[in-house]
């Protein structure tokens, strides 16, 4: 029986089981369900839940919007000490045999999109993108 295997390698139901937890992480910080003044204060954007190909550790990508370093801080350490009443309420959510281990992180690739935009639009960059002028031909010269 052939698996189905995304680009990154890995399988089509991890990444089922990823997303499921993640919209179910989303939820959770969006009804406000984890009593932590850090969290209550802040939107907390959950951008991908990345799983092991055992379904046993998870790791979630988060970003507070608008946020600077030290509301990161904040929120990784706020949800890393309601960790297990997330695990218990991503095992009610998603239905797996075994209740993940979650890993919080922050989501660089925010940071990164940002840089990789400021670069394309330096002065550099954007003379090399933009399209040469037409050339005018010189009246004495000959076409």
């Amino acid at each position: 029986m052939k698996r189905s295997v995304d680009d990154a390698g890995r399988s089509l139901r991890t990444l089922r089981v990823g997303e499921a937890m993640r919209h179910a992480l989303a939820d959770l910080l969006a009804r406000g369900a984890l009593r932590d003044p850090a969290l209550e204060s802040r939107i907390v954007s959950v951008s991908e839940v990345r799983v092991s190909p055992d379904l046993r550790h998870a790791t979630a990508y988060i970003m507070p919007v608008g946020g600077t370093a030290a509301d990161e801080a904040a929120v990784l350490a706020a949800l890393e000490a309601h960790a297990r009443e997330i695990r218990q309420a991503l095992a009610r959510a998603v239905n797996t045999k075994f209740a993940a281990e979650i890993r919080f992180r922050v989501d660089e690739s925010f940071a990164e999109g940002a840089r990789i935009d400021a670069l394309l639009r330096s002065p550099r960059v954007r003379r090399d993108l933009d399209p040469p002028a037409p050339r005018r031909l010189d009246p004495d010269e000959e076409a």
